[in-house]
């Protein structure tokens, strides 16, 4: 997020929802149901005709879907270095600082 904060010149708020909190998200209340009917009565054969179901799912007021295969292996047990916050021209809130913080370009 540093990284793109300083190619683009701009602050970037990010704001997480906690785990198990994403029943109150509202793009996936307004997006999954459309994605249910795209796949009702297909049989899954291949990542690649999921992919294609839901980047042809659409809703009437012009909302659209962007899907990828990513075809990598994430690495698991990666550490955040213990003096990355310090190093970091990111403001962490005062207010849950793990879920909510601010990417400042280091130009800035």
């Amino acid at each position: 997020m540093q990284k793109l904060s300083n190619e683009l010149k701009i602050k970037i708020r990010i704001a997480h929802y906690p785990p198990y909190t994403s029943k109150y998200n509202p793009i996936e209340h307004r997006l999954f149901p459309h994605i249910i009917k795209a796949c009702q009565g297909v049989i899954f054969k291949s990542v690649e005709i999921v992919n294609d179901l839901m980047a042809s799912t659409t809703t009437t007021k012009g909302l659209t879907v962007v899907s990828a295969i990513i075809n990598k292996t994430f690495e698991i047990g990666r550490k955040v270095a213990d003096d990355s916050r310090e190093n970091m021209t990111i403001k962490f809130d005062d207010y849950l600082p793990n879920w909510n913080y601010v990417a400042i370009p280091s130009e800035v």
